[in-house]
């Protein structure tokens, strides 16, 4: 049967495709009919329902013998996805085996579908956002690597700072990419668990059996059996979502990165080029960080959608009234979102362009005074820390003032030329000599990538 219609016009730019398709109608569908397929054979292994039936059950348990529409309608009515599909499922059991259709979801109940079907689901997203974490990490590390030594002027409260390297501001978004990697793998064991309750949590309706049929489904469906059922103790999602939400506001922070660096005042780093990527419908010059824009967006609006997570955390009692409905759409909706922007990051990270001439001029803007730093440090050994500060501080405003290079303020200065040499001069007044740790950070940054690895 063919989809619900949905609005798809952005679904390319914000959702990658496999991802789209984990959370498609069809694919929440497959979810829950795994595991009635799945419940039933478990409910056959320990005795409970005769094997001739799950040969039945398992033949209707596929996705493109219900028409979603029709089962969109009959959500309407019923509250829940489950209880319309479980209902079409006894129907299209029974047209060939009237017999088997008896046992049919037998002991669960709708919430142990729905959420089970979404723990499946899950474990697919996770699967494509590891991989392509790992595929980010991969990228990065060989960045930040190429461009270990390249100097740039370090930024702060969007002003020059200091100079640091590509390499390191590279090494710096690896970082949180190997940290949400293992993140994810510290909650995998949490959230890859079975929902297996009945009606209030005690399977009450399977009697001694319950246990055994419990195991027996966790293992069909490759779940781990938790402490008991978790209707209404719904951190192991918001867990995920949360670290979703860590995922998606460090690619924030590169795409801001990218985005700044882009700006026709920096023109240091660029998004690869592509044809018709990136263009205005009116300035033919124009050049836009379309990637940056995705990662960006998905930092905005993941937030909200997680707030609603938590919001929805003090579920009651046994099963939940509204609270557990604002989940349905929530999670998925932030798996999409991050999927797209790992998409649009992975893009951006394996074609950056980088404009090393541009760099090194950017760090002249301020004809050196970038690095008087650099300079006080040093003749505060010598001088005393205040007196070589305030030395510096009025250099700078001459500099300034006069539209001179702090090498040529400094040089005229007989308090520094009698400490420092020219030669110490021009060495101080080189950003390539004064990086720092940049490298060893670079280094440590590429060390833990390959370390998680291992």
């Amino acid at each position: 049967m063919n989809q619900r219609p949905g609005n798809q016009l952005f679904d390319a730019y914000f959702t990658a495709r496999d991802m789209r398709e984990v959370f498609c109608d069809q694919g929440r569908v497959q979810a829950m009919l795994d595991f009635e397929a799945a419940l039933a054979r478990a409910e056959a292994r320990v005795g409970l329902i005769p094997q001739t039936a799950v040969v039945s059950i398992e033949a209707a348990c596929k996705a493109e013998h219900y028409d979603f529409a029709a089962l969109g309608e009959a959500i309407a009515t019923a509250g829940n996805s489950a209880i319309p599909l479980v209902k079409a499922l006894g129907k299209q059991i029974a047209k060939n085996d009237a017999e088997a259709e008896r046992y049919v979801h037998l002991g669960a109940t709708s919430q142990d579908v729905m959420d089970t079907g979404l723990v499946l689901q899950l474990r697919r997203a996770l699967e494509l956002i590891e991989a392509d974490l790992m595929q980010l990490g991969e990228t990065l590390a060989t960045q930040a690597w190429r461009y270990v030594a390249t100097p740039m002027a370090g930024r702060t409260w969007l002003q020059h700072a200091t100079p640091v390297t590509l390499g390191m501001k590279i090494a710096g978004w690896l970082g949180a990419v190997t940290r949400s990697r293992q993140r994810l793998l510290e909650l995998k064991p949490r959230l890859l668990v079975l929902q297996f309750g009945g009606a209030s949590g005690t399977l009450a309706a399977l009697g001694e059996q319950a246990m055994p049929i419990a195991e027996a489904l966790a293992a069909e469906l490759q779940l781990t059996l938790p402490d008991q059922p978790w209707h209404t103790q719904r951190d192991r999602l918001v867990e995920f979502g949360a670290v979703l939400g860590l995922i998606a506001g460090s690619l924030g922070k590169l795409g801001r990165d990218i985005s700044l660096l882009m700006q026709t005042e920096a023109g240091e780093v660029f998004e690869p080029s592509a044809p018709g990527k990136g263009g205005s419908s009116t300035m033919p010059h124009k050049r836009n960080p379309v990637g940056a824009a995705v990662l960006i967006g998905a930092a905005t609006r993941v937030p909200g959608l997680l707030s609603t997570l938590f919001s929805a955390m003090p579920q009651e009692h046994e099963r939940s009234l509204g609270l557990w409905h604002a989940e349905w759409e929530t999670l998925p909706e932030i798996c999409c979102l991050v999927s797209g922007s790992l998409q649009q990051a992975l893009l951006v990270a394996d074609g950056l362009e980088v404009d090393a001439d541009r760099m090194r001029r950017n760090l002249d803007l301020t004809q050196g005074l970038v690095l008087a730093e650099a300079v006080s440090i040093v003749l505060a050994q010598r001088v005393g820390r205040d007196t070589a500060h305030h030395l510096l501080e009025q250099c700078c405003k001459r500099a300034v003032a006069e539209q001179r290079h702090l090498r040529a303020v400094l040089g005229d200065e007989p308090q520094v030329t009698a400490e420092l040499s020219d030669a110490e001069l021009d060495r101080l007044l080189d950003p390539a000599h004064y990086l720092g740790q940049a490298h060893t950070w670079v280094e440590r940054a590429v060390a833990e990538h390959f370390a998680l690895i291992a």
